[in-house]
């Protein structure tokens, strides 16, 4: 499918691995230029390389923490100054600390919201002036999370139920502006993330981790864990005009795992 993508220009945060990684992937498949926004530079460019060498599209890499205030605009001045537009901002960025609740620090829940959830905000807002103009769109990806209180992940979830809450928000200001603004919540994805949450599982229980890995698809009520390319494609058809009246939606990719309304 042609999604008419061809010669866009997309930021992507968080974009050298995992999901990140998949979405630009699937952008560049679709012949998007692109700009990625992570700490790891020597992984930044091993993942850019391999973009441009494979798509043959042009991709700038810029290292950054985004907890750091002045990051997201130095980001975004960048990618204007290099490509001359900006027609998408995929935030992506931003893994939470998992565990019991008194025995997560005041820093750990600095580090879930700077780097998830302001560093959304700062973006968001560097970028609009740019996407209003070219009439383009925002895409944030949160987690399933945040739909449903867990103990273990108070801080996760309590920073994806702020990002839902803040694309709703921001998707009226879309409205206004012609800029669209969407969610994709993945559930259970295939990514060192998971992989580190199965080894923790095995060694909490002192199980193998085959078994983790098969108590964890039991107690989500799923049949697999998803692939990082199924956010991907996901993520390039709502960023198209083939969903072009998609408007402040808060898409579940998670095989099922959320079953309230």
């Amino acid at each position: 499918m042609d999604l008419q993508l061809t010669g866009k220009v997309a930021l992507i945060t968080g974009g050298n691995r995992g999901i990140g990684a998949a979405i630009a992937t699937e952008l560049a498949r679709e012949g998007v230029h692109l700009c990625l926004v992570a700490r790891d530079p020597e992984l930044l460019e091993s993942t850019a390389a391999g973009l441009r060498d494979e798509f043959k599209v042009q991709v700038l890499t810029i290292p950054a923490d985004l907890r750091a205030a002045d990051s997201a605009e130095r980001a975004i001045a960048a990618t204007v100054a290099s490509f001359g537009q900006l027609d998408f901002l995929v935030n992506n960025a931003g893994a939470t600390a998992r565990g019991d609740f008194f025995a997560l620090s005041e820093q750990d829940w600095d580090d879930g919201f700077g780097l998830k959830f302001r560093a959304t905000v700062r973006m968001t807002r560097a970028a609009w002036p740019h996407l209003r103009e070219v009439q383009g769109a925002v895409l944030n990806i949160i987690g399933v999370g945040g739909w449903t209180a867990e103990a273990e992940f108070t801080i996760g979830g309590s920073v994806n139920a702020a990002l839902l809450h803040f694309t709703k928000a921001i998707a009226q200001i879309g409205q206004q502006d012609g800029v669209r603004v969407n969610a994709i919540n993945p559930g259970r994805i295939a990514t060192e993330r998971l992989t580190r949450n199965i080894n923790r599982i095995a060694t909490m229980q002192n199980i193998p981790v085959e078994e983790a890995h098969d108590e964890l698809l039991r107690a989500c009520r799923i049949n697999r864990f998803g692939k990082p390319s199924e956010i991907g494609q996901m993520a390039a058809i709502i960023l198209s005009e083939r969903a072009s009246f998609v408007q402040g939606a808060l898409v579940d990719v998670d095989g099922g795992e959320r079953r309230s309304m």
